[in-house]
């Protein structure tokens, strides 16, 4: 997405849809019932709970039990928060293509889920690049 017009909150969250759909086997089958929240900031409460005092630190979050552990009654599910703000930040800052930027975050939050290692996250990051 070339610079000019800030990407709005849906925009976002077409790109991290587009990533997630991208996903390989066994990846998609897991990540079918995450939901994706979109947000421009993370909330006063996930700063605490987290200890960022810069909102603008925190570009997503996995919240949720990972794919491994069995679901338990009464557990919210698991979703994949992106914080549009801080992205835009690091967009404007790095000089990567804004799609591979959301695919990277994606792609870690993603990775928290299946407790994957920063070398497996690399290696699916590199299956979804532009």
């Amino acid at each position: 997405m070339p610079f000019g017009i800030a990407p709005s909150l849906d925009d976002m969250e077409a790109l991290a849809r587009d990533a997630l759909s991208r996903l390989p086997e066994p990846f998609a089958t897991y990540v079918k019932d995450v939901v994706l929240i979109v947000e421009d900031f993370p909330s006063e409460d996930m700063l605490e709970q987290l200890g960022i005092e810069d909102a603008f630190e925190l570009t997503g979050l996995y919240t949720g039990r990972p794919a491994e552990l069995e679901a338990m009654t009464g557990d919210l599910p698991p979703m994949i928060h992106l914080f549009r703000r801080p992205i835009l930040d690091e967009w404007a800052e790095g000089g990567v293509a804004l799609e591979d930027l959301v695919v990277h975050i994606v792609i870690h939050e993603t990775g928290h889920h299946f407790g994957l290692s920063d070398d497996d996250m690399e290696w699916l990051e590199g299956q979804l690049k532009s």
